[in-house]
């Protein structure tokens, strides 16, 4: 009996409901938390944080269209593409590539985020002090500071982010790294909660799978994660809270916060070091990038426990200046390694494609191009890496605009091969419109596929843009060869003998057969099969 995934859904809601109360019950918590909570927050409530989780999720359901494509929203536009394209710069702390990125930003704002915002406190905590007896003391003004911080911290994100980037994520870990310095174990519970939280989501959302072995298309999991712009929102967040340490007089304990920074660095993959070198290839710099997180923890808990002993007498140097302005200068390097890319412009935004073959959306335009050099990710030489310097190429469907800065691979070649088809979604802060990607063909037996790319602009019929080469089967029948090529906006076969062409069909739609050049050719399903006599061999298999 199958259980309907309403079951599924009330099934772990009751384990969760359950598991709290009895903690509660033997915990006899009397309000602690609460009073712990009031003592540092206004109402016990992280209004700062709060006010962040609302904003990016209007964004995404208002700005981004989240509301009419919940799990495929606008994000081409809201990208990083550079300093050229400001309204990127500005919006992509904001936006998110789809509902999984959003709903992991949310918890990782509102577990992390909470945290760093009791660090902070809305109440003063230095001695001597109290609640508005001046600006700085004001409860409402400490919360409106902190609320201006998170989202300056969302656009310096997007301003020293590494490559076109979206996403919260860089503000998440600006939280984690606060909170790290500050409540070291807090922050390595609060990595365990999300991975909780996670699974409850996953939980309620997908019940209950069943999966069959198939091929599928996987890219690592490490090329989608934006490394740089990671570590940019942590150093952000330790040098902020390392900050606030020094000044109210406060040093953690030197272990707790090396092991917090290494635990965050390897559970977050700040470790994956990677280059791009194509479409759908990648290469991992594993060893550099364990070295880099053990040496980072460690100038971290450093900084977060110096002395201020003198280290240098003859510059008046103390130990804690010496580790502080480390770790300012890892967070200038980790930004400024940004700023090349993000000044370059896209050179020749027409390459690979001819206005024929390619659909216009206002500013955009979108093609299907294989082999063409990619204009927007120059060619970066790497010691032992053999990929040509020239440049990077690039294979799939493509959007460009001169206008906002943008060379993009939407889906490469191997995606769309998988899928078959997809949705490419444009526009801007006030109007969208999408563009529908199909791809057609034929898996021949003993060779390379046959295929055909269509795109079509909402509400219109679209045309074929893309044709691939054509295929000869492996399998002879009676000394005859069968090549499948595309053909307009179908697919046909060509039969020869020796370099003789004896006959050419379209092939027969599902259930149909046809005949050429001494042979038959029948369609089941969307298997192909060639007869002659007795002998049927099948040659071919739909795609899609």
């Amino acid at each position: 009996m199958e259980v309907p995934a309403v079951g599924w859904q009330l099934l772990v809601a009751s384990g969760i409901v359950v598991s709290l109360v009895a903690v509660a019950v033997l915990s006899r918590p009397g309000g602690r938390w609460g009073l712990l909570a009031r003592r540092r927050l206004v109402a016990g409530v992280p209004w700062g944080t709060f006010v962040a989780v609302v904003g990016i999720v209007g964004f995404y359901l208002f700005v981004q269209r989240g509301l009419v494509h919940p799990r495929d929203p606008v994000v081409v536009p809201f990208r990083a593409w550079g300093y050229f394209y400001p309204t990127g710069i500005a919006t992509a702390a904001f936006a998110h590539s789809g509902l999984n990125h959003l709903v992991g930003n949310v918890v990782g704002t509102l577990l992390f985020g909470s945290v760093a915002e009791y660090a902070w406190s809305h109440f003063p905590r230095e001695r001597g002090s109290a609640s508005f007896s001046s600006l700085s003391t004001n409860p409402f003004a400490r919360i409106a500071a902190w609320t201006v911080a998170v989202f300056v911290t969302g656009l310096l994100t997007g301003l020293f982010a590494l490559g076109p980037v979206v996403g919260f994520s860089g503000v998440v870990f600006a939280f984690v790294g606060f909170a790290l310095v500050r409540y070291p174990l807090a922050a390595v519970v609060g990595l365990v909660a999300t991975g909780v939280v996670d699974l409850v989501y996953r939980a309620l959302r997908y019940p209950e799978i069943a999966r069959t072995a198939r091929e599928t298309f996987v890219t690592p999991w490490w090329s989608d994660v934006a490394i740089q712009g990671h570590a940019l929102g942590l150093f952000v967040g330790i040098v902020a809270g390392i900050a606030v340490l020094y000044r109210r007089g406060v040093r953690p304990n030197p272990t707790h916060v090396w092991l917090a920074a290494l635990l965050v660095a390897v559970d977050r993959g700040l470790w994956a070091v990677y280059t791009i070198e194509g479409s759908d290839r990648f290469r991992l710099f594993r060893a550099l990038g364990t070295a880099l997180v053990f040496l980072l923890s460690a100038a971290v808990a450093v900084g977060a426990t110096a002395s201020d002993r003198t280290l240098l007498s003859s510059i008046d140097l103390s130990r804690r200046e010496a580790a502080y302005g480390l770790l300012l200068a890892v967070l200038v390097a980790v930004a400024v390694v940004a700023v090349p890319f993000n000044l370059f412009v896209v050179d020749d935004p027409a390459a690979g494609f001819e206005t024929a073959d390619a659909v216009e959306v206002r500013d955009y335009t979108v093609f299907y191009a294989e082999g063409v050099q990619n204009q927007y990710i120059p060619a970066v030489p790497i010691p032992g890496n053999d990929a040509s310097t020239e440049g990077i190429e690039a294979s799939g469907v493509i959007v460009v605009s001169e206008r906002r800065n943008i060379w993009w691979e939407v889906f490469s070649k191997g995606r769309l091969a998988s899928r078959n088809r997809g949705t490419v979604r444009l526009g801007g802060l006030t109007w969208t419109e999408n563009v529908h990607v199909t791809r057609n063909g034929w898996n021949v037996a003993g060779g390379p596929p046959v295929y055909h790319v269509r795109l079509a602009r909402d509400r219109g019929e679209g045309r074929v843009v893309y044709r691939s080469g054509n295929t000869t089967a492996g399998p002879r029948v009676d000394g005859r060869n069968v090549t499948i090529e595309p053909s307009g906006d179908a697919f046909a076969a060509v039969v020869t003998r020796n370099n003789e062409t004896l006959g050419r069909a379209t092939l027969p739609s599902a259930g149909n057969e046809t005949a050429a050049g001494g042979l038959r050719l029948r369609r089941e399903q969307r298997n192909l099969y060639v007869e002659r006599g007795e002998t049927r061999v099948r040659i071919a298999r739909r795609s899609s």
